[in-house]
């Protein structure tokens, strides 16, 4: 029981029979069936249906609306702009935790990006609030935009997102260079991209007098309910935000945009509910997206291919309103050994929409490059690609000096080569073909960092030996609320159709951001401790009570299994139902928490290998990936079949970054050319090769109680290097940007 009892900074502890399992998906019959209950789905009586108007120009001002065509539209209840919109009540600038960007409420009629919202019109129906939004009509006097890396306005920061630093610097670099055998230079650049959930931003707010009720998608329940408090000044307490079902959210659910708070001050101000669902074409801008980033790296190597220095530059944008800048150059921190290391970011403002938090933040670009630049260097020295990531393999973290908390990944490297055939590349490009086809194979490594947030939960065990288990945990579609209940039940004790799961919405205990790649770790180890507080409590009746079997043993003497408590020292064991109907109760409550406490005194990080194959057609420059395996090592997995669809996801996304996803703006207008799903490609089943993803076993004492790391996100980090990696052996042309362009390979 002593794990039981005291789980957080208790080392590895001993998961039941749950945790492990390869189970489905808990929610999954509800959502085949239709019967999952999403945001746009609620219809409160009264319903009023609000549409955006946004902005045809990316810098100016607006200076006409037709309000009185669209307030004359049958249908049409109330058409706000910025000179009737209700206020807030803080600046839309306040910055109360790093989550928050500037709320775009129609405070004034400045347009600062293409897409922008510049009006609201709510209406009877979904039709009417369309056309009212159509007739405004609006005219502007427009400016001179910035909307791409080259005309955009440099500045310097000490900081990129969250307040990481935006330099660091250990080791002599240039003395390092200068004794260098070999030196590689390579400039690589990733295209701004855009989150394109199945499920789009909406919202649908219903005041019941003083007291707020919400549906939307929400990766941060907590921390968006004291968002949505503290900008419309009530206290937390009278809110109630719902978010059972999210179809997916990939960082842009966790941060609260303009509209969402539009449509709660219009609900209030007009006295009925009211629902916004953005548009496609209006998740591009308002909602975040990934800053395109162009990187410069120099790698130098000593006679036997030894790193000896790693530099690593990235210059990204970032609105002209706000600031988040992605931490591309922070990839090579941590994955090679290089004894002496320089990473820098620049920021550049431009008029567009604040990027934000996309899936692999920071690290899916920056990896991008590093692993071309990595393979280049192994060539500058003789070597197999995988022969010369292992010669630089880092025994220790070369940004910090810290030891790694576990690394699989000489595990995963081998693995991956094996099942993939990597012994027979021949080195030389354009040496293997499919047809006509050139045949093209490449690797990349994967690294994502495993943070951890706050969360809380509670645990009821109830006199008929089933239990509650409680907290707001996220759940995009990754199966979360899955495998949280697998280590909820491991931590009570009890087989899992035992459990009854409540979760995704705001009176429940605070289970942290479902970002990072920290939820399960996160919200599962608040909701293990609360379990085991349960148990530390039925403990306690049983073995200070003369009539029970247990009597005397205490409580480090007792372990939990099945739904009963045994011995240790005999097979005695006495049942929830029975220690709680002698003892007079109807249940006994659990809390936990978790969190890390303290700095790490370690580096912790999943790992992983991607090898690809491509088929590149020489005249047309189409490329087409026919293979892609990778092993990963992250720690205890909870759900086999979770992990390894998660794993899969990122793979598919890391296709996707490498040959596909690019936003492109008009330069005359600054406006998007391809802000839908038409022109603006991911991936799609036909794009999916025959795709492997497997785990390596690794035990993590470190990293949490648990052991548990994250593998939402590491798939896309060794992915999109790998193919990249893979063109130049099929062509003998090094990709300087992605996605790859037809026209660069011919």
């Amino acid at each position: 029981m002593d794990d039981l009892m005291n789980l957080q900074g208790q080392g590895h502890v001993r998961l039941g029979s749950s945790a492990g399992q390869a189970l489905t998906r808990r929610d999954g019959r509800l959502k085949v069936t239709g019967a999952a209950t999403y945001a746009a789905d609620n219809r409160p009586d009264g319903l009023l249906h609000a549409v955006l108007a946004t902005a045809g120009i990316a810098k100016g001002r607006v200076t006409q609306l037709d309000v009185a065509a669209a307030a004359a539209h049958p249908g049409v209840v109330k058409v706000y702009t910025p000179e009737n919109a209700p206020r807030l009540a803080i600046s839309p600038d306040e910055k109360i935790h790093p989550f928050v960007w500037r709320m775009e409420t129609l405070t004034d009629d400045r347009v600062r990006y293409a897409g922008q919202p510049i009006a609201l019109v709510l209406a009877e129906t979904l039709e009417a609030a369309t056309e009212g939004a159509r007739l405004l009509a609006p005219r502007y006097e427009a400016e001179p935009h910035r909307v791409t890396l080259d005309d955009a306005e440099p500045f310097e920061t000490d900081t990129t997102v969250f307040g990481r630093p935006a330099t660091h610097v250990s080791g002599d670099v240039e003395a390092a260079r200068s004794g260098a055998a070999h030196h590689v230079e390579a400039t690589v650049e990733t295209s701004q991209q855009y989150h394109n959930s199945i499920e789009p931003h909406a919202i649908t707010a219903r005041w019941d007098g003083a007291r707020l009720e919400i549906d939307t998608p929400n990766q941060a329940i907590g921390l968006s309910k004291q968002t949505f408090a503290a900008f419309l000044g009530i206290d937390p307490s009278q809110i109630l935000l719902r978010s059972p079902f999210i179809g997916g959210g990939f960082g842009s659910k966790a941060i609260l945009y303009g509209g969402q708070l539009l449509a709660v001050l219009a609900a209030r101000e007009l006295g009925r509910p009211v629902k916004l669902v953005l548009r496609r074409d209006q998740m591009y801008g308002p909602v975040g997206h990934r800053a395109p980033t162009r990187q410069a790296l120099q790698i130098d190597l000593d006679a036997e291919g030894n790193i000896a220095a790693l530099e690593h530059d990235t210059v990204t944008l970032t609105s002209s309103f706000d600031q988040f800048l992605e931490s591309a150059s922070n990839a090579s921190h941590s994955l090679y050994a290089a004894p002496n290391l320089r990473t820098t970011h620049h920021g550049r403002r431009a008029d567009v929409g604040t990027p934000g938090p996309m899936r692999a933040p920071g690290e899916a670009p920056g990896s991008a490059a590093l692993e071309i630049a990595m393979d280049a260097a192994a060539r500058s020295a003789g070597l197999d690609p995988l022969e010369f990531r292992l010669k630089n393999y880092a025994e220790s973290d070369p940004s910090t000096g810290q030891p790694f908390s576990s690394k699989g990944l000489r595990e995963c490297y081998a693995e991956a080569a094996r099942l993939f055939g990597w012994a027979g590349r021949p080195a030389e490009p354009r040496s293997l073909r499919e047809g006509r086809l050139l045949k093209g194979w490449g690797m990349g490594t994967a690294q994502f960092p495993c943070p951890m947030f706050q969360a809380a939960a509670h645990a009821t065990l109830r006199a008929d030996g089933t239990a509650v288990i409680e907290t707001s945990a996220a759940d995009m579609g990754q199966g979360a609320w899955t495998a949280l209940a697998q280590i909820a039940a491991d931590g009570l004790g009890i087989d899992l159709d035992k459990v009854e799961f409540r979760s995704g919405h705001s009176d429940l205990p605070d289970a942290g951001v479902a970002g990072g790649s920290g939820h399960t770790a996160t919200a599962g180890t608040a909701l293990f401790n609360a379990g085991a507080d349960a148990v530390r409590q039925l403990a306690e009746l049983a073995t200070t009570d003369p009539a029970s079997p247990l009597f005397g043993a205490g409580n480090a003497g007792v372990t939990a299994r099945a739904g009963r408590l045994w011995r240790n020292d005999d097979e005695r064991s006495e049942s929830y139902e029975d220690i709680l109907a002698r003892a007079g109760l109807d249940l006994v409550r659990g809390e936990g928490k978790g969190a890390r406490e303290g700095e790490p005194e370690r580096a912790m990080f999943s790992h992983g290998a991607v090898f690809a194959e491509v088929l590149v057609d020489p005249d047309l420059g189409q490329v087409r990936v026919s293979r892609l395996i990778g092993a990963f090592a992250a720690g205890r997995i909870v759900n086999p079949r979770l992990a390894r669809s998660q794993l899969l996801g990122g793979m598919i996304w890391g296709i996707g970054m490498a040959l596909q996803e690019e936003a492109v703006h008009d330069a005359r207008t600054g406006r998007l050319t391809n802000a839908d799903l038409a022109g603006y490609h991911v991936p799609v089943n036909a794009d999916v090769p025959m795709i492997e993803a497997l785990t390596v076993h690794e035990d993590d004492p470190y990293v949490n109680a648990l052991g548990i790391k994250g593998v939402g996100e590491i798939g896309v980090t060794g992915t999109v290097g790998a193919i990249g990696n893979a063109v130049w052996h099929a062509t003998g042309v090094q990709p300087a940007r992605f996605p790859i362009h037809p026209e660069s390979l011919i």
